[in-house]
């Protein structure tokens, strides 16, 4: 059934829905809407991950639905760079251990010397996902802001508030350290540590901290304070808010109108809520709460972990706009992520374009008018006028042809050129299209997908294009008939092995035996043909078509065909 147009908000997605809630609520409040800012904090503490990406990247797309509705608006992505180190992350040097609690925009880059810091790379690694896929944004360093005074009349009013503030942190979450100590962290002059350094009073007409560096427990660990006792003006940017007050200076003094969250900060985010209205007298911006990327192990993405997938790694086997699809397609629900998505998700975008251009017939109109918009987001609100550049070849099809080639072939252009000559065999490219710089990219892409995860034998693992070992859903009598072709293909290949001293059975005519065996396993269990082809196809290729089986299985190598099918029911 068709949805009624009145019913629809800009391109039909959560995005817009969103961003309609945030317009109305602005104008409930009676707020000026002539630029909307949203906010995405980046963690500068540890290697960038695909979720702290993902929060980016969806109010981007916020963003973009606030100027598609007719209203200007910008995204505000603020680096805490002035956070202190509380852990050396899995895989970075040891001697980062004598930096801990230092603030990170102050610790050396641990990769070399290509940035000024450990902050500034970590930062300029998350900007580089965010640039690779084209969004928008306007950078903020933590340490820059504070150090600049946008913060100061924000800082100076939570510290006049500091008891009500104690209070309410221990009434809501049962934390009691802010009832003894002020939610400000000095950075000590003399050990130039944050956190063990804890503020004891506020002198209000000279806007400074006093403070006592005498220790904190950090991730359950005693850390020593150096004992010196000192204190600090809060516009020197010598210091910065703890995490349970500082959201709310940031929203007032870059006037956010909407910022998400997930669900492991819940806590604070209803905290800095209450002091943004009832301290700062600044109206929260919207939130949207989202869950958080798991990895296939179902264990949270984390830097200190070690279990990291950073966009630098989804982006070398795989295309922005797989990336991007990953982020918009919804905000709720748990996900596990991982690098063999890559495959399913490259497929799933050429499929998405095929709708959006009407290649491809979607009857249910709602779904249709969701995965529209959705495309477009990706598509930064600029689909090109028709689809007549692009060429839809399916992933594993790429990935297993450059795993036949990879051993044979070192240099990348003479593999590119074999890859292509395939193609053309299977009559999925014209001569032509080697010049199409998407095909280019996607070749290449699969390329490095097999020069990273091929084995030896060539053919197996994740070289097949990535969840190789994942089930296609068949009735039982598909699943003995798929079986049995396995079998009898088998048999074939061990056959053929056995002639090759004596005579050589021509490709074709070896590609004809396999499809005769497709058909008469069908054909025999009162099935229909193209039944077991699209099955076949979908085992090999994860698609319901493609080129001529017979020749394809032997190409791929019947013995390879075998192993994926074993795998695959």
């Amino acid at each position: 059934m068709s949805s009624s147009p009145e019913n629809i908000i800009g391109k039909g997605t959560w995005i817009d829905k969103i961003a309609y809630t945030i317009i109305e609520r602005e104008k409930k409040l009676g707020r000026s809407t002539a630029n909307i800012k949203v906010e995405s904090g980046l963690g500068a503490s540890g290697i960038p991950h695909i979720g702290s990406m993902g929060d980016a990247v969806r109010a981007y797309g916020i963003s973009l639905a606030l100027k598609n509705l007719g209203y200007s608006s910008e995204l505000i992505a603020f680096s805490d760079d002035l956070d202190g180190l509380r852990k050396v992350p899995a895989g970075l040097p040891k001697w980062l251990e004598n930096h801990i609690c230092k603030p990170v925009s102050t610790i050396p880059d641990p990769y070399g010397d290509c940035h000024d810091s450990y902050g500034q790379h970590m930062s300029s690694l998350l900007l580089e996902g965010l640039d690779s896929a084209g969004i928008k944004y306007t950078f903020r360093s933590g340490t820059q802001t504070y150090k600049s005074g946008i913060l100061t009349e924000q800082t100076h009013k939570i510290l006049l508030n500091s008891k009500l503030i104690g209070d309410k942190i221990a009434e809501s979450t049962g934390q009691q350290k802010y009832l003894k100590f002020l939610p400000y962290f000095p950075i000590c002059e003399k050990c130039s540590r944050l956190y063990v350094a804890n503020s004891i009073d506020y002198l209000e007409n000279e806007r400074a901290v006093t403070y006592s560096c005498t220790g904190n427990t950090i991730g359950k660990k005693l850390i020593q304070g150096c004992g010196h006792s000192g204190q600090v003006k809060i516009d020197s940017g010598n210091g910065k808010l703890a995490w349970k007050v500082e959201f709310a200076a940031r929203w007032q003094a870059f006037d956010i109108k909407f910022e998400a969250f997930g669900k492991d900060i819940m806590d604070s985010v209803r905290i800095n809520d209450w002091i943004s209205d009832e301290v700062l007298k600044f109206s929260h911006p919207l939130h949207a709460k989202y869950e958080m990327f798991l990895d296939k192990g179902g264990k949270k993405i984390s830097k200190s972990a070690g279990n990291v997938l950073t966009p630098q790694m989804w982006l070398k086997y795989g295309s922005p706009e797989s990336l991007l699809l990953l982020l918009y397609k919804r905000i709720s629900g748990t996900r596990h992520v991982g690098i063999d998505d890559i495959p399913l998700l490259m497929d799933e975008y050429d499929l998405f374009e095929d709708i959006f251009y009407g290649k491809i017939s979607e009857p249910n109109d709602s779904k249709r008018l969701k995965m529209n918009g959705v495309y477009e987001y990706i598509n930064h609100l600029r689909p090109a006028a028709d689809d007549s550049s692009s060429i839809h070849i399916p992933y594993r099809i790429l990935i297993q042809q450059a795993n036949l080639f990879n051993n044979q072939i070192q240099d990348s252009e003479l593999l590119l050129n074999a890859i292509f000559d395939r193609l053309k065999k299977y009559r999925l490219v014209k001569a032509e299209d080697i010049k199409k710089k998407d095909l280019i990219n996607k070749i290449t892409l699969a390329t490095s997908w097999v020069r990273e995860f091929s084995d030896s034998t060539g053919g197996e693992g994740e070289a097949e294009g990535g969840r190789a070992d994942e089930k296609v859903e068949m009735s039982s009598i598909q699943k003995e008939v798929i079986s049995e072709i396995g079998n009898q293909l088998s048999s074939l290949a061990s056959n053929v092995a056995k002639k090759r001293d004596n005579s050589k059975t021509p490709d074709e005519d070896l590609a004809q035996e396999v499809q005769t065996i497709i058909f008469n396993n069908a054909k025999g269990n009162n099935l229909q043909p193209k039944e077991i082809f699209k099955l076949l196809y979908k085992i090999l290729i994860n698609t319901e078509k493609g080129p001529r089986l017979g020749n394809y299985i032997v190409d791929l190598g019947i013995d390879n065909v075998v192993k994926v099918i074993e795998k695959r029911i």
